[in-house]
Order: C-alpha cells, then sequence, then structure tokens
C-alpha cells in the first residue's frame, strides 16, 4: 500500500506584493503592524482567525500584565503603553490601576497595584481592529500560511490559503508573529521546541448571579497561584491531532467545571469560551542570539525595548535586537511569543506587554529593511526613541 499521495504541481498568482507582512494577529503582530505601518510601509496583517488578539482575546487571557517592575516605575512603553490604554478606553473588567492612570509618587505606586488590568476581549480586539485601519494596515482574516517560497536565504513569497483558494502574496519583509514560529519552520529557518511542554488550560467565562466572571480553570504553569493540575499529560502544540485533542478536553473541563454551580438560568450562563487553543510556549527561533534572565538589570547595546518579569517585582530585562532575527533567512523576523529565548526567559516574555515591545521593534525594523542582520542598530534605536520606546533601564 502507497502511504503517499503527490499534489499536482500548480503555478500560483501573485496577488498582491506588500513591503512588510505580518503573519499573526495576536498582540505582537498588532504592534508589529502598525510599527511599520507608522515606519512607511505598505503593511498587511494576515490572521487564521476572524478576529485580533490571538491569547489575549480569543484566548481569554484577558490580563494585561505590568507594564513596571513593581516598584513603582514603568519600563515598558510606546505601542505596549498604547495598547493598555487602548483596552480599557471605555473601561476596565477589573482591576483598572488608578493609581498608574493619575498623579501618584514612585513610592505610593510600589506599595501598591502592578501597572495591569483586566479588560473586555471582543471590546480590545475590535479596538485593534479600528486601530489598524486608521494607520493603513490592510488585515486578511480567515488565511492561513501554508508555506514559503525561498530563494538564496530569501522568503520572496507567502503561499497563502482562503475562502479564494490558494495564491501568492509577495513580500519584501516578513515578521513572523504566529506564536509558534510556524513562517520560520517554513523558510526553513532554526527553531527549538518547548521541552517540557504545555499543561492544560480551560479558561472560560461564565454569568453568575448576574456577574460575568472569568474561570482561570487550570491557570498556567510559571504563575504565582498554585497550579491545578487538570491532566497528567502535555501539550508539545504543533500536532494538529493532539492539539485537538487538547481542546476537546479542555472543553469538556469547562462544562463539568460549569455545572458544578447549576444548570443554565438566566442567572447562571456559560458566556465565553475560548475560540483558540490555550498553548503558551510551542516553537520559537533559534536565533542569532539567546535572551536570558542571567542579563537581569544589565545594559544591552542592541537593545530594542525594556521589558519586566511579571511573576515577581524587581527584575527587569533589556530586549536584543539580535534575539529577533535567525541565521538563515535575511527578511524574516520575529515577535511575541517566538522570538529566541531561553526557557526560563520564554515564560516571561511571551505575555502581552513583551509581545508588544518586540512586535514594535519587529514592525519598525520591517519598516526600514529586508536584511535585518545587516540593520543599522543605531538607526532602529533612534526610530523607536523617537516613538516613545525605552531603551535602556
Amino acid at each position: 500500500m502507497n502511504n503517499f499521495v503527490m499534489e499536482p504541481e500548480r503555478r500560483l498568482e501573485i496577488k498582491e506584493k506588500y513591503d512588510a507582512v505580518v503573519v499573526g494577529g495576536g498582540i505582537a503582530g498588532i504592534s508589529a503592524a502598525i510599527a511599520a505601518a507608522r515606519g512607511g510601509a505598505k503593511t498587511l496583517l494576515i490572521e487564521r482567525e476572524f478576529s485580533l488578539g490571538g491569547l489575549a482575546t480569543l484566548g481569554l487571557v484577558t490580563i494585561y500584565l505590568p507594564l513596571c517592575d513593581g516598584k513603582g516605575r514603568q519600563v515598558s512603553f510606546g505601542i505596549a503603553e498604547e495598547l493598555f490604554r487602548l483596552s480599557i478606553k471605555y473601561g476596565a473588567e477589573a482591576n483598572y490601576p488608578e493609581i498608574w492612570l493619575s498623579d501618584h509618587t514612585v513610592e505610593e505606586r510600589a506599595k501598591g497595584q502592578r501597572f495591569e488590568v483586566r479588560y473586555d476581549a471582543n471590546v480590545f480586539a475590535i479596538l485593534c481592529e479600528q486601530r489598524l485601519k486608521e494607520e493603513g494596515v490592510d488585515i486578511l482574516y480567515g488565511t492561513s500560511v501554508c508555506s514559503c517560497d525561498v530563494k538564496n536565504g530569501r522568503i520572496n513569497a507567502l503561499i497563502v490559503e482562503n475562502k479564494s483558494g490558494r495564491y501568492a502574496i509577495e513580500a519584501g519583509a516578513v515578521v513572523d508573529a504566529t506564536g509558534d514560529a510556524d513562517i520560520c519552520a517554513f523558510s526553513g529557518e532554526e527553531t527549538a521546541l518547548y521541552a517540557p511542554k504545555n499543561i492544560l488550560a480551560a479558561w472560560y467565562y461564565a454569568v453568575e448571579g448576574g456577574t460575568n466572571k472569568l474561570h482561570m480553570h487550570g491557570f498556567a504553569e510559571g504563575s504565582n497561584e498554585d497550579v491545578k493540575l487538570l491532566s497528567q499529560r502535555r501539550f508539545g502544540g504543533i500536532d494538529g491531532n493532539e492539539i485537538s485533542e487538547m481542546v476537546q478536553m479542555a472543553h469538556n473541563e469547562i462544562l463539568t467545571e460549569f455545572l458544578k454551580k447549576g444548570g443554565v438560568s438566566e442567572e447562571h450562563s456559560l458566556s465565553s469560551i475560548a475560540g483558540i487553543p490555550q498553548l503558551r510556549m510551542t516553537r520559537r527561533l533559534a536565533g542569532s542570539c539567546e535572551m536570558t534572565t542571567e542579563k537581569e538589570g544589565e545594559s544591552i547595546g542592541t537593545s530594542v525595548g525594556v521589558i519586566s518579569n511579571w511573576k515577581k517585582r524587581g527584575p527587569v530585562y533589556e530586549v536584543p535586537f539580535e534575539c529577533l532575527y535567525g541565521k538563515k533567512v535575511k527578511n524574516l523576523i520575529t515577535a511575541g511569543r517566538c522570538i529566541s529565548v531561553s526557557d526560563e526567559m520564554w515564560d516571561i516574555s511571551r505575555v502581552i506587554p513583551c509581545c508588544a515591545v518586540t512586535g514594535e521593534a519587529a514592525g519598525t525594523a520591517a519598516a526600514m529593511t529586508d536584511d535585518f542582520s545587516a540593520l543599522e542598530v543605531k538607526s532602529l534605536q533612534s526610530r523607536l526613541s523617537a516613538a516613545g520606546v525605552k531603551l535602556h533601564i
């Protein structure tokens, strides 16, 4: 029995040409697309789903983690702060950071809530869409990148598929903001897997007593809370069958947990479940350098932004530009959950503020060049500084 079939070779039409193509519409992709468009690039954002925000909206991880160091000082600025404020433009679900949005001293802020908030996922997703359109970004929903046309160490075109069929999009610079380093893998760039794999998470919203509440069922490994393991099984996140099984397990967990408090009524309803798998760390770039926690508090000459540790107060890190691009594909850069980091740093850098910081850096660079290893970092830093990004601790 032949275990293979041959897909007929076909000529694909190049339907569009863009200076910068961002793949993945999560926070990193949104930030990258905004930055690229503001840098003057004709920009396309490709998103597989039909809403923006990724885990931050469709995944119901609706906590904008801290922009501060936990000691009263803000460390992440630029688009990271812009999106924070956008997320609560019409109010917050919980933990409104009044102490950070009004005049208070460093000492007062150090004793109070960190610069974080819980927002409404659906409102935030629509506001992000509107912001992208205001910046002139084209958005292509319901579209998967299936492969890359790579020649001489460059991605010439992305092969995509959607309701219109299969076709190609020519790109000058490409930003991989998929969260899973999909474009890195398709293009032959070096990648690494998260060896510990992911625990099962089943976050959901339910109306209880007339109030819509977030239930962080399962939490996330590495959080400050005690993790309640819903299953001993762990998930790598890059196998289709495995992901499908994971989602079904999460659905069963959600329904079981929800029904413990009664059946469906006006006062008790299951209002929202995640529309995408709640995977945190799967596959990443194995880049020109690896960002690690060992550089805590150190000044890095090629820094493109500053991030804090959401898990504890104090640690602050500068992000080296070299951890965003790889060794093989000249016009490919990463942002968000799939940048080149150690496992310990991965769990720190995968969250919303850090994704926005690396997204802005990647998008700004994508508007400047189609060969990231050859880009003069000082020119990039100058643009980021002019946009309000803090580069050094």
